[in-house]
């Protein structure tokens, strides 16, 4: 059973949700750090924890088949997450994917195969999953959901090219792509890109108030 950890509002009653997907090595509690500078008060953040604390066992440009079963099975973790958000009375377009790293990659794929209108996705050093010359036809549209891309030119595990052809692919299935290359940066997470990430969670408006019944 997956550790899932949370903060922030009660979903039920929050303005949107974020799901924190760690990266390698880290654990849900790392990426819920980060929720006092995001600055979303009125969010609910949702964060599992992979087995182990690894998605998958090997490098997310290796073929598909050596992460596998593992890879399945932490993609259905975030559409599990996602599911239960929606049975709790959150449209999509109120549920945010955030991650870093390998859990970066693992949204991104995870969104990629699943596209609809997200409140945001938010990916820190990562990129699609697959080695080079993997088929994109992913089916969909984003229907416009904001994306940010942070990444470093010179991060050792994430090739450059990679996230510039994520970010292609997320434009061509109608998201707004914010790709921001840093120089020299290495593979961490930057003031800008919290910035960047805030940003798109404060642009979530308000959730409607139901209407009052006219029986009372």
């Amino acid at each position: 059973m997956t550790t899932v950890l949370r903060a922030g509002t009660d979903v039920r009653e929050a303005r949107l949700a974020v799901v924190l997907v760690h990266g390698r090595g880290g654990s849900a509690a790392d990426l819920l750090s980060l929720t006092s500078d995001l600055g979303a008060d009125d969010a609910g953040f949702v964060a599992p924890e992979a087995p182990g604390h690894t998605w998958y066992p090997y490098s997310f440009l290796a073929p598909m088949t050596q992460n596998e079963p593992h890879l399945s099975t932490s993609l259905a973790t975030i559409g599990a997450m996602v599911d239960d958000l929606l049975v709790q009375g959150l449209s999509s377009d109120r549920i945010a994917l955030l991650g870093f790293s390998q859990g970066a990659c693992l949204a991104l794929e995870f969104a990629a195969r699943n596209a609809r209108r997200y409140a945001g996705l938010v990916a820190f050093s990562g990129g699609l999953i697959g080695p080079p010359g993997t088929p994109r036809t992913y089916p969909g549209s984003f229907v416009g959901t904001p994306v940010f891309l942070g990444c470093s030119d010179v991060d050792a595990h994430i090739p450059l090219a990679r996230v510039h052809e994520s970010a292609a692919v997320f434009e061509r299935m109608g998201a707004s792509v914010d790709a921001r290359i840093y120089p020299g940066m290495g593979h961490t997470i930057v003031e800008d890109e919290v910035q960047a990430a805030a940003a798109i969670l404060a642009a979530v408006s308000p959730r409607p108030r139901a209407a009052p019944d006219p029986r009372r």
